[in-house]
């Protein structure tokens, strides 16, 4: 139960009245995250519903009223990721990403080692620009056309592109959600992220693929008359409609280019990047006419991963009804009782504890949790300034921790189900324990980076 004062402002306005008691409040809101987090991480029921169930809950059983749910929702992570869906979406009508995909082939005459180290950097590199989910979408059909052309295994070569799906997605804000979440938050600009993840997600990334060398890489080996039949390929044949590449080069530009100069200027990247989509529709539709555009547009609009946006606005209402509650503050306390308020072991119990969570739930929740518990440590370390740290602890943890199981990121379970669609199932505990081992040794190397560039 609530009960409110006209005084026509939400966030002042909500009182619980003490039905349940506070104590009771808190129970009821961490009640229905925890029942929300158990159906999401089964996969028996869509998380988009049982997201959307759980804020319902939190309105109807009075932790939050409506005002307060929707003000909770990240409307600028939620613009982000449609913006950057729709621009996606045109942009591989054109068949770049397939050109790019089988030039890298041909550029190292179907050699499978080789092949293995260039279609995982073509996976970083397209993460870290546009996301790493839509990335491994658009590159995973292609590795596996490749490696049937090959007749190799595509097993490896999958596992490498879900670690370099989730290392280079970590190099920027738009790469991979936990940034998005962390960076909309924080308020932490594509700048910010350059400078702090990018490095590490660079050294990261050329110790695996260092790594996938050595103990796979130098072992694939295919046949002369697979190779040729490879090399028959054409690039440019993959190249469908060169106008509309011309013009999504051109819209990702600017947009880009909006996230690294737009932040001086607060505007936010979920403007930069929802404007962008639309300038793409223009592009793409003024010279048709009006029932011809309203089909395009429908069609834009389509490629939208509704899914995902309504789990995040739920997820957004979860979160925020737990932290209204008063449940992040109180772990917050005991986080800070846990470490003594030493902030380098507050940032270290954040990294690790972050990566090992986000391999067991998915990231994306994880993160979202997250964020409000660390807000609430900033008075005890003298202000929002001096836990600027601690976010990148979360960042690296959390992108990182999403390679140590196969639900671990989105991105991860995007590249299995297109595998299980090709009849190469990636089995839950064989990827686990290869992965989870290989997971921790970059955490191990995430320490000594935010130790040497942070705390020492």
């Amino acid at each position: 139960m609530v009960k409110q004062e006209n005084t026509g402002h939400a966030a002042t306005s909500f009182i619980p009245e003490t039905v349940f008691g506070f104590d009771g409040t808190m129970f009821v809101a961490t009640a229905i995250l925890s029942i929300a987090y158990i159906f999401i991480i089964s996969e028996k029921i869509n998380r988009a519903v049982v997201a959307l169930l759980g804020a319902g809950a939190m309105i109807i059983l009075g932790v939050l009223n409506q005002g307060l749910a929707v003000e909770g929702i990240d409307f600028n992570t939620i613009f982000l990721l449609i913006g950057m869906m729709i621009i996606v979406g045109i942009m591989k009508h054109s068949g770049v990403f397939q050109y790019v995909a089988i030039l890298a082939a041909k550029s190292v005459k179907g050699n499978p080692r080789a092949l293995l180290v260039v279609l995982s950097i073509i996976t970083a590199v397209f993460s870290a620009l546009l996301d790493n989910v839509t990335t491994v979408m658009l590159i995973v059909p292609i590795t596996l056309l490749l490696t049937e052309q090959l007749k190799l295994n595509p097993y490896i070569f999958l596992v490498a592109q879900i670690f370099a799906s989730n290392i280079g997605g970590m190099a920027t804000l738009i790469g991979d959600p936990p940034n998005i979440l962390i960076g909309s938050a924080v308020n932490f600009s594509f700048v910010d992220f350059l400078e702090n993840t990018a490095p590490a997600s660079a050294i990261i990334m050329v110790v695996m693929l260092v790594f996938f060398d050595l103990v796979w890489g130098r072992k694939l080996t295919t046949s002369d008359d697979a190779k040729a039949q490879l090399l028959k390929y054409k690039p440019e044949e993959a190249l469908t409609d060169k106008p509309l590449l011309m013009k999504s080069l051109f819209v990702l530009t600017l947009v880009i280019f909006g996230f690294i100069v737009g932040h001086g200027h607060g505007i936010e990247p979920g403007t930069t990047a929802l404007t962008g989509g639309a300038l793409l529709m223009l592009l793409n539709i003024y010279k048709f006419k009006a029932e011809k555009q309203t089909n395009m547009v429908h069609k834009a609009l389509g490629e939208v991963e509704w899914e995902t946006i309504f789990f995040f606005m739920g997820l957004f209402m979860l979160v925020y009804g737990i932290e209204h509650a008063g449940v992040l503050t109180l772990l917050g306390n005991k986080l800070l009782e846990l470490t003594g308020g030493d902030l380098a072991l507050t940032g270290f119990v954040i990294l690790w504890s972050s990566a090992i969570f986000s391999a067991i739930v998915d990231n994306i929740p994880f993160v979202a949790t997250m964020i409000p518990l660390i807000e609430s440590t900033a008075d005890s370390f003298g202000g929002p300034q001096n836990i600027t740290p601690l976010w990148w602890c979360l960042a690296l943890g959390a992108c990182l921790g999403g390679n140590g199981s196969i639900i671990a990121a989105s991105a991860n379970v995007m590249v299995a189900s297109f595998a299980e669609r090709a009849g190469h199932r990636i089995a839950f505990v064989r990827f686990l324990k290869l992965a989870f081992p290989m997971m921790l040794a970059t955490i191990a190397i995430a320490h000594v980076y935010v130790w040497y560039m942070y705390f020492r």
